[in-house]
């Protein structure tokens, strides 16, 4: 009975530990490469990686939009972390986190009455949103037009073009993937300064 049981506990591993694996990891090099790789998102001219358009990154300066606040511990947006902060929606550290952010983005943009989308004030339970709402994109406009000395229809145009649509038209909200419209307000102002 031993051996038998042995005997199967080796060739299951074969099985799920190396030969499913293979078969798994080639299908997805060959008919998916760039999400198999992790939708990495190179620099065009030194080709050094910049990111994962599927993970969020601390962006602080004015000039960019801001992403999800991340609630992941030692440093924001740390991979290797991600987590919630359990904070439940009573907790009185939840609260002032919130309030600390929302002093922050009416300090910054005093002339800004919008209401302030909840997506820039709460963290996500992953701590790793790569996106925001519309309402977030939005929210942030002003800001950055005035930090870069831009045109606000020309900034709103850019959060139009790199605006994700609803999957299959009904799924889920439009929303913007930050790192990509940060991306795209830099290379606007490149060709600006040439």
């Amino acid at each position: 009975m031993l051996q038998k049981a042995l005997l199967l506990i080796m060739i299951f591993t074969v099985i799920t530990g190396i030969i499913y694996p293979i078969i798994v990891t080639a299908i997805a090099q060959t008919i998916f490469p760039y999400q198999a790789n992790g939708s990495l998102i190179f620099d065009s001219q030194s080709k050094q990686i910049i990111g994962s358009e599927l993970l969020g990154q601390n962006f602080s300066q004015a000039k960019y939009f801001w992403a999800r606040p991340s609630s992941t511990s030692t440093f924001p947006y740390n991979a290797a972390a991600s987590s919630g902060s359990n904070l439940g929606p009573t907790n009185k550290a939840l609260l002032e986190a919130v309030q600390t952010r929302i002093t922050m983005l009416t300090t910054l943009d005093p002339q800004n009455n919008k209401l302030i989308p909840v997506d820039l004030v709460t963290a996500s339970s992953s701590g790793l949103d790569p996106h925001i709402s519309l309402a977030a994109a939005e929210y942030q406009i002003n800001r950055v037009a005035k930090a870069r000395n831009l045109n606000i229809e020309k900034i709103r145009i850019l959060v139009v073009q790199n605006t994700i649509k609803q999957q299959f038209g009904f799924l889920g909200e439009p929303c913007v993937n930050v790192l990509k419209l940060n991306l795209a307000l830099d290379n606007i102002e490149k060709r600006k300064n040439y």
